[in-house]
């Protein structure tokens, strides 16, 4: 069993910077995938960014690739999501999810945490 607990959301302009993390307590988070979905009202859950157990492969969504950095300290069991030049359509719950297997880009993981707010004004 893992819990994951997101924090670092908030009210933000457009252009901002944000770091999101996502801390996992139970098994090692070593042995796990992590990622970060969003969800904005009244659509469904998308994938964001991924990142490997070791931190050796990352992967983007096209929508944010070059603006978000995905990373991960094993020693704290965190995960981090940096997001820069911030834009409206940005606006969602933030998820940080595990899986303990190899990354997917889908919704396919095991563990989620509760999310975080993350609100882009124009």
């Amino acid at each position: 069993q893992v819990e994951l607990v997101e924090s670092g959301g908030g009210l933000v302009q457009a252009g901002d910077s944000l770091r999101l993390s996502c801390a996992a307590s139970g098994r090692t988070s070593s042995n796990y995938a992590l990622a970060w979905f969003r969800q904005a009202p009244g659509e469904k859950r998308e994938f964001v960014a991924a990142i490997s157990r070791n931190g050796g492969n990352t992967y983007y969504a096209d929508s944010v690739k070059g603006r978000f950095t995905i990373s991960r300290n094993n020693a704290v069991n965190t995960v981090y999501l940096q997001m820069n030049s911030l834009k409206p359509e940005d606006t969602a719950v933030y998820y940080c999810a595990a899986r303990a297997r190899v990354v997917v880009l889908t919704t396919l993981y095991d563990y989620w945490g509760q999310g975080t707010q993350v609100t882009v004004s124009s």
